[in-house]
This record gives C-alpha cells, structure tokens and sequence, in this order.
C-alpha cells in the first residue's frame, strides 16, 4: 500500500480548518483585521495612556482598560460582517458547490470552518495582549496576570458568540446584501442596547430595574463591557446604581463567569442553528 501523504492523513474537519486557514492568511480581511488589532495596542503604549490616570486607572491597568473597550467596538462589528458573507458568497460564487463536491461531509466542511475563523479571529487580539503584557515587563508595570488571562477568556467568548451569529445569519440569507443589512441590524441593535439610550427610555418609561438589567445583561456586548471594567473596579462605581443589582444576584466571580459561558452558550447554539438551516437548506 503506498504511503498516505500528510493532507490524507487528516481527518475531515482537520483539513477544511487547515483549508479555511491557507485561504484566510491569503485574504485581505485579516491581514487588515490583524493589523487593526495590534497596531491599535502599539498606539495606545506610543501615545502613552499607561502613563496617564484617569478615574483611579494608571500604569498597565489603564492601557488594557482602554484596549479593551475600543477592541469591543471593532471586534463584534469585524466578525459578523465578515462572517454573515462567508457561506452565502461562496453559494453565490459556485465556490459551495464545487467543495461539497469532494468526500467531506457537510458538517466537517460547516464546523471546520468555524473553527478556523475562531482561531484566526482570537490569535491577533491574544497577540495584542501578550505586546501590552511585554511591554509592562520592559518598562517596569505591575503586570495583572490573572486580568490578562480573564480578558483572554473574555475576548474568546465575545469571538465564539459573535462567530455563531454570523454563521446563523450567513445560513438563512439568501444573498449577500441580504446577509450584510441584516448582520449590520443586528450589531446596530445590540449597541442600541449597550448604553443609556434605550435602556435610558426603559427607565423613564417607569419599567422594573431589574427588567431593564435583565435585557442589559442578555446583551453580549454589554456582558463583556461589565466584565472588563468589574476585574479593575470591583465596586463598579463607573456603572452607577444598576452595580448593586448586578452585585447582589452575581457577584464579582459570578459576573465575569456568566459573561463567558453566556456568549460562549448563545454563539454555539446559534451555530448549531445555522447548521441544521444551512443543512437542509438548498446548498447550491
């Protein structure tokens, strides 16, 4: 029997991940995806925001507190628009139809490519951590390990939901414009939903706080915007009084617990949607 050549060694989700990877380091969106993340981390040490003290955050603390609200805003945006025209671009382009005419079930092709992305989508931020984390041991900061790792988790999460959404919006479109006006809806709604505007109406419209918080709190972003700020500011003093609702139910540990496993929970349930859509949807 001849020897198997390493390509056919691999299982099928292995080599639609390692397909999804060649494709996508050859691609301009992460490139310029990559670039964005870390350059942004290299400007916020050039224009010295470690330095600076704003509301009792200084050295280190400051700088990931900064990367990381900014990196919200750019991350959920980058990965549903790109994602929501991956599969319906492909049927569109005759690219579906010619890889699933190759001996790899569909569900290796639908969850290989999945993988990839989180992979692809992760490593460039976790990059831009670890250059914030070298540059505190060059300059002498007190490093905080434990919130670098917690944000990694975070980041992960907010990736993995973000990830499944735009898989599931990618399944059920049926054209590209389709795909980029309903991922734009969405992301545009979930910040609708992150600060004072809609919750602020809420409020005045004499609704129960903690209706309004629950609604705060099934929002991803702004799961992973009061994780961010609750690991540097326990007693949340920059949220005002909906902390102590959020305190009194959760917790510090409990808070930042629910703001990883939710995300994670709702982009794999969404994905498994997208899945059982895109199955037994027309592929072609």
């Amino acid at each position: 029997a001849g020897q198997l050549t390493p390509a056919a060694s691999l299982t099928p989700l292995r080599l639609i991940a390692r397909l999804e990877f060649a494709e996508s380091l050859r691609s301009r969106w992460f490139h310029f995806y990559a670039l964005v993340v870390t350059g942004l981390m290299v400007l916020l040490i050039l224009t010295g925001v470690s330095e600076s003290r704003v509301l009792g955050f200084t050295g280190l603390s400051r700088l990931l507190v900064t990367y990381i609200q900014i990196a919200m805003a750019i991350l959920p945006l980058f990965i549903i628009v790109t994602t929501a025209r991956s599969m319906v671009g492909d049927r569109e382009a005759g690219n579906l139809e010619y890889m699933l005419s190759f001996p790899v079930p569909l569900s290796a092709w639908y969850w290989g490519r999945f993988a990839a992305r989180l992979i692809l989508i992760t490593v460039p931020v976790l990059g831009a951590l670890a250059i914030g984390a070298g540059y505190g041991l060059v300059t002498g900061h007190d490093i905080p390990w434990t919130h670098i790792i917690l944000y990694s988790g975070l980041v992960t999460a907010l990736a993995v939901c973000f990830l499944g959404l735009g898989f599931f919006v990618s399944a059920i479109s049926r054209s590209t414009e389709v795909a980029l006006g309903l991922s734009l809806i969405i992301w545009l709604a979930l910040v609708a939903f992150l600060d004072l505007l809609l919750l602020s109406v809420l409020i005045k419209a004499r609704f129960v706080p903690e209706f309004v918080i629950g609604i705060a709190l099934a929002n991803p972003l702004q799961s992973f915007r009061t994780a961010s700020m609750i690991l540097f500011d326990p007693q949340l003093i920059l949220l005002g009084p909906a902390s102590y609702v959020i305190l009194d139910n959760f917790g510090v540990k409990g808070y930042v617990g629910w703001a990883m496993i939710y995300p994670i929970a709702l982009g794999l349930v969404l994905a498994a949607l997208g899945y059982w859509r895109f199955s037994r949807s027309d592929l072609v």
